[in-house]
């Protein structure tokens, strides 16, 4: 297991970092996501400690708080000193029926963080995200509540979840003028069926020094192989069945699952382990957060990060995979595709004239 720094901070967490979505069930799916028991979610939490993951991601709103709870009572459970876990978890989704139980005001969050803290039984959030971006608070709000709540030592950290990347800009602009506690990571959706991201948000993150880390590397289980037809493989049930999320390309990533499959058996690991090791070894990472439902998935998550692709194999999957370039970026690439320097002047209008016939 491998260690990366978080964000611009002295803080280090484990490439792969233990997701909780899965414990309990009560939530808005109807157990879709997973329905963990207190019990299970202990084994998993000190499976995952021993795989030497020291970084935990939960958030309130899953299962209607029960997911914090679980996370709080298994740390305990296991003994685990404060100081060797990072425990980070989120604010913004509905609680209540209020008009005031959801979203990143001042309100909300002060109201939150105190009921997290009481849940997860610590009394510090290392790493405390706003789960989605907000159209209706003021930013300048938002960054002066997480600001209040690094100062009082509630929290130590902050990050953002499910932003844009102008948004993230203007967030950390404020901060900088007025001297408050700036956004150290956004936690995106990426997959190999799921690269939006890297036409701007991963320029931005890498640019900003900002961590980067991923929800649902797999694309919901998609990226692991079981939905996908091929030769006498039979599509087999699971969470997509009554829970479609992320949406994605299917037809692309079918194509791209079959490439999987044939690194997958070239090298005797699953196609889930080929699809988190594309993910983790992208540069741009800080960690992956993976999820599962049995012990064994957990295993076989965890046994990724003895594995590497190589750099015919990334370039492989990558080709396969690869978006359509979006305006203005296509246009961008044109236009600077003679800013190479090639020894010779570049005349005006920027074009360079073909090479000349001897």
């Amino acid at each position: 297991m491998k260690f990366n720094r978080l964000g611009r901070t002295g803080l280090y967490v484990s490439e792969l970092c233990m997701g909780t979505w899965g414990f309990s069930g009560r939530n808005y799916f109807g157990g879709a996501i997973g329905t963990l028991s207190q019990k299970e979610a202990t084994s998993f939490i000190g499976r995952a400690l021993e795989a030497r993951i020291n970084f935990i991601d939960t958030a309130n709103v899953y299962s209607y708080g029960d997911s914090e709870l679980m996370t709080g009572q298994a740390l305990k459970d296991l003994g685990v000193k404060r100081s060797d876990v990072v425990l980070a978890t989120k604010v913004f989704g509905r609680m209540a029926p209020g008009p005031n139980d959801m979203g990143a005001s001042r309100g909300h969050i002060m109201d939150s963080v105190s009921l997290s803290l009481e849940r997860l039984q610590t009394d510090h959030i290392d790493l405390y995200q706003i789960h989605h971006s907000d159209p209706v608070t003021p930013l300048e709000e938002t960054m002066r509540a997480l600001d209040d709540l690094v100062r009082q030592g509630m929290v130590r950290y902050v990050g953002v979840s499910n932003w844009e990347a102008w948004n993230i800009m203007k967030a950390n602009g404020i901060a900088e003028q007025r001297g408050l506690t700036r956004v150290e990571t956004n936690q995106v959706y990426y997959s190999i069926a799921g690269r939006d991201i890297e036409q701007e948000m991963v320029p931005m993150m890498q640019d900003q020094s900002i961590g980067c880390l991923v929800w649902s590397p797999l694309a919901g289980g998609y990226m692991a192989g079981k939905y996908t037809a091929d030769g006498d493989i039979k599509p087999e049930p699971g969470r997509r069945a009554n829970f479609d999320f992320p949406p994605i390309d299917k037809d692309k990533a079918d194509k791209t699952v079959v490439a999987m499959r044939e690194i997958a058996k070239k090298h005797g690991v699953s196609v889930a382990c080929v699809g988190l090791t594309w993910v983790r070894q992208k540069p741009f990472i800080t960690s992956t957060i993976i999820g599962a439902t049995t012990m064994a998935q957990l295993n076989d998550n965890l046994a990724s990060v003895d594995f590497a692709l190589s750099a015919e194999e990334m370039t492989r999957l990558d080709a396969v995979s690869a978006d359509r370039t979006n305006y203005p970026y296509w246009m961008i690439s044109r236009n600077n595709a003679t800013r190479v320097p090639t020894g010779e002047p570049v005349p005006m209008g920027g074009v360079v004239p073909p090479p000349q016939k001897t």
